[in-house]
């Protein structure tokens, strides 16, 4: 496969060996530049931005390892091939060790360095390539969406791929998950996205109103209706008809609503024709759609009309460093709202939002924020500006219990002849502080052996199964209020199933 024009940059000390590169490479129409030393390459490679660097080993100012070592700190990522005359296994290792992709030695061919040259950048093509798809899949924004994890990442996944369509959407989860906004995503991700999204909530309206909402009604129809009104479907007329808390409707609106959906077409109430609409139906409840269908308050003839395309909205607990995430949006936009000076969450506070299980999902957290931008003032969110009941629930590594008073013998007869047993230190710690000194009226006794310490690995094996055991198995939040990085505990539970030994000691 033939590459494209690149920009090649040479670092080479002997203008001879410099110019044979520069003879090989002319037939290719790259772009080349020299240099003679380590620093000359990392004034040109941070100016130049060159695709590929062919890099001798020996400088007249430092290593060519030591440049490839500058180079990666200074964030250069063009691909680095060492070219050298002392060639050996050693300087090899080392040099893919330092990010060079490729290693020859001096004399060598057109043909090796062409190949070489080639193979070079394609590979650094497919991984910017594979930079730029997993910077698009793994995205923390998504239409008013703030989330990055993984279940979050398939609720988009799931409205880019429904969105073209004119297939119905359901849209499940608990209350404050976000299923308005996702509804609002599927409409703006779609063709319709310039016609009207309308949102009925089905629980707010009076049974006796609800039809008259959805389908509108002419005047004189009822006591009230003075004037004539279109309904939500009407007005959603080639956009979106957004039907939240569907399973509130009562079983007669849903009769006439699965032939609106059969049909596209409905009849105003009072009116003596039926109109036809062009209207994409989004549905949401809080409810297990199907348990609602068994327990006979919703049709199932309408549950499969509607239940085309299902869209689950995670809960906050599941959704791991998203809270975080999601808790500075809020600071950012309440801060400048309120005019406050907040930038940020200390460290112990992000901890308390972490390990908090979040019964009210996104909402609640929206509110926790926006009660503390108004109350409170600061550079940083601290500890004490949190509600008490995400302080609670926020767990501190336990103290070693304190050793057990000695009780004092009724004869003392029998406390000369048997000493105190020694105490024992909890299985999980270190050992305990040493026994108060005896009175001076008792009787010398030799000092108790001292409980044995256990390694620190073990320690910290029991303190992160602790953690997990709190947080239901959750590693994110686990990883939070033990303040260490999720990676270190899915590692950690990875090495010891690969020593063959059970997660539990």
């Amino acid at each position: 496969m033939a590459t494209a024009a690149a920009r090649i940059l040479i670092v080479e000390d002997t203008p001879t060996q410099a110019e044979v590169a520069r003879a090989l490479l002319r037939d290719l129409g790259h772009d080349i530049r020299l240099a003679e030393t380590g620093a000359e390459a990392l004034e040109q490679a941070l100016s130049w931005h060159p695709d590929a660097i062919m890099m001798d080993l020996e400088l007249p100012d430092f290593s060519g390892f030591e440049a490839m070592r500058r180079l990666r700190a200074q964030g250069v990522e063009a691909a680095i091939i060492v070219v050298t005359a002392h060639g050996s296994v050693n300087h090899a290792v080392e040099a893919m060790r330092e990010g060079a992709v490729d290693f020859i030695v001096k004399p060598y061919a057109k043909t090796r360095l062409t190949v070489t040259l080639q193979n070079a950048l394609e590979k650094r093509a497919l991984a910017t390539e594979l930079r730029e798809v997993k910077a698009q899949l793994t995205r923390e924004s998504y239409f008013g969406f703030i989330g990055a994890s993984p279940a979050m990442q398939a609720v988009y996944r799931t409205i880019e791929s429904v969105a073209a369509s004119k297939a119905n959407v359901f849209i499940t989860g608990e209350s404050g998950t976000g299923k308005e906004l996702a509804a609002e995503a599927v409409h703006q991700a779609s063709p319709r996205r310039n016609r009207p999204f309308i949102a009925l909530n089905c629980a707010a309206i009076p049974r006796d109103l609800l039809e008259s909402e959805i389908f509108g009604h002419v005047k004189g129809a009822f006591t009230g209706a003075t004037d004539s009104r279109p309904g939500a479907a009407k007005l959603a007329d080639g956009g979106t008809l957004f039907l939240d808390e569907i399973g509130e409707m009562p079983l007669e609106m849903q009769v006439k609503l699965l032939r609106f959906v059969q049909t596209g077409s409905f009849q105003p109430v009072g009116a003596s024709r039926p109109e036809k609409v062009d209207v994409r139906i989004v549905s949401a409840t809080n409810r297990d759609p199907w348990l609602e269908v068994e327990a006979g308050r919703f049709r199932e003839d309408l549950y499969y009309r509607l239940y085309v395309v299902p869209v689950d909205m995670p809960p906050l607990r599941d959704r791991g460093a998203d809270v975080l995430l999601i808790a500075r949006h809020f600071l950012a936009a309440f801060a400048r709202e309120e005019g406050k000076r907040f930038r940020g969450f200390a460290r112990e506070a992000e901890q308390a939002l972490a390990a908090y299980p979040w019964p009210g999902n996104v909402r609640q957290l929206q509110n926790v924020v926006r009660n503390i931008v108004v109350l409170h003032d600061g550079a940083r969110v601290e500890p004490g500006m949190l509600p008490p009941m995400l302080l609670r629930n926020a767990i501190r590594p336990a103290a070693p219990s304190a050793p057990a008073e000695p009780s004092v013998p009724a004869e003392p007869e029998a406390a000369e002849s048997q000493p105190a047993p020694p105490i024992a230190a909890p299985d999980w710690a270190w050992a305990p502080e040493p026994a108060a000194t005896p009175p001076a009226s008792a009787p010398w006794l030799p000092p108790a052996e001292p409980a044995p310490f256990l390694p620190l690995a073990e320690v910290e094996k029991h303190y992160i199964l602790a953690a997990l055991d709190h947080t239901a198995q959750d590693v994110p939040r686990a990883a939070a209020m033990l303040g260490v990085n999720p990676s270190t505990i899915y590692r950690k539970l990875q090495s010891w199933r690969a020593e063959g030994t059970s997660a539990r000691p």
